[in-house]
């Protein structure tokens, strides 16, 4: 898989699942199978530049008594990447503590918490950094190694014993890798093979090589745990979407069910109603016109119309309160004009008014009315407000569901890298 595909990969995985964002960028190291990583992490000025260039062999960090180390520093020796973290208190809360915690989090295989003699005990910072890296071997296998750096700034044995007792009771069964790096560095000038044994650090390097030699299992371990991980939440993100999904869909398919039946029941009822009305009557006046002297008048014509009218407005109104209980009122904003008053379903498809016989026969009791009244009235419904916010959220769902589809796919793809 080329770098970019690899990238691609990961992104989708963690748009899907954006808390994971660590972790896959965690597998985008393990499956690169690059170096091993040691990192030194610990506070400024401790001592880690110096411990670091006294285990590769050669002088690869600065190293000074004011602050040198304000980017992650990094030097590939041995077949091994060695990592300068900046002091985790430089410059508290901001850069240099991400770069720090970048280090001992995502790159690196090995840590060593480096904690300088002279300050005692550790403080509360340390201690629950170092509960937290624990924690984190525990899970993935990562190692943590703590040195106990600059012993020789120690008057004597007997304060040594007494820094290192406190530690022990702050985290018991810790193990103390005690080193002096100045110690190392005047042992090697001079020759002297006592003060290179006493400085601690032919023994930190044993240790660090015996950690090395288990990297590749533990990145197999670490490997295979993220990616489990990462696939178990993603099926499980897609099984619910997908449940949510079909309930979405059965709720709309059963809505718009529950609509089609209601609305034609009320069509239905009406039409009768209407039917019976018009079969009813005697002679239809409303179609002879009014004369000019019947401009004032009260004729037959006239109640005929209005009887007429009250049916229909009868028969609206009893249409128009089964859609307001479905949400279907005004019309969508697309298809709004300035006259308020006509901005309504029911005038939509139905018109102001109707004087007629004809014109109600035709609307209610004709099959081909009663279907145009039971589709527009449809088609509106499903404008809604309501009905508009169910499809969206369908699409949104269904779209979800492809994310999660496409980020499984990218995870294998990485999987299969690895």
């Amino acid at each position: 898989m080329s770098s970019e595909l690899h990238q691609q990969a990961a992104c989708d995985v963690a748009s899907v699942l954006p808390h994971r964002a660590k972790d896959i960028a965690r597998l985008k190291i393990l499956v690169s199978a690059g170096e091993p990583v040691v990192t030194v992490i610990g506070k400024y000025n401790h001592g880690k530049s110096s411990l670091l260039n006294e285990l590769m062999g050669r002088d690869a960090f600065a190293v000074s008594d004011k602050r040198e180390t304000v980017n992650l520093s990094d030097s590939v020796n041995l077949g091994v990447r060695w990592l300068d973290a900046p002091g985790l208190d430089a410059d508290v809360g901001s850069e240099d503590d991400r770069h720090a915690l970048q280090a001992a989090w995502l790159k690196s295989d090995i840590r060593l918490f480096v904690h300088a003699a002279k300050e005692g005990e550790l403080d509360a910072a340390e201690m629950a950094l170092l509960a937290e890296l624990h924690a984190d071997s525990a899970r993935t296998q990562r190692q943590t190694l703590f040195v106990l750096s600059q012993v020789d700034q120690l008057a004597d044995e007997g304060e040594f014993q007494k820094v290192g007792s406190a530690i022990g009771e702050q985290v018991p069964g810790i193990t103390l890798n005690a080193a002096s790096s100045t110690r190392h560095r005047k042992g090697l000038e001079g020759g002297k093979k006592l003060m290179l044994e006493k400085s601690g650090i032919p023994a930190l390097r044993a240790a660090l090589h015996s950690g090395l030699a288990r990297v590749p299992q533990a990145r197999a371990h670490e490997s295979a745990l993220l990616f489990g991980e990462i696939g178990a939440e993603l099926q499980a993100l897609r099984t619910g979407q997908q449940n949510t999904l079909e309930g979405l869909r059965w709720k709309q398919q059963q809505q718009l069910q529950d609509f089609g039946q209601g609305l034609e029941a009320v069509i239905g009822k009406v039409s009768g109603d209407i039917g019976a009305m018009l079969d009813a009557l005697g002679t239809d006046h409303a179609t002879v016109p009014d004369s000019a002297k019947d401009a004032y008048a009260i004729t037959a014509g006239k109640r005929e119309r209005a009887h007429i009218q009250i049916a229909y407005s009868r028969a609206c109104i009893e249409i128009d309160g089964f859609l307001a209980g479905h949400g279907v009122i005004g019309l969508p904003a697309e298809q709004q004009t300035a006259a308020r008053s006509l901005n309504s379903v029911m005038v939509a498809v139905m018109g102001v008014s109707v004087k007629f016989r004809k014109d109600l026969r035709r609307m209610f009791c004709e099959a081909p009315g009663r279907e145009r009244m039971q589709r527009d009235f449809t088609q509106y419904y499903e404008m809604s407000a309501d009905r508009r916010a169910l499809a969206t959220l369908i699409s949104d769902t269904e779209s979800a569901v492809a994310a999660s589809d496409k980020a499984s796919t990218a995870l294998h793809a990485l999987e299969t890298v690895a």
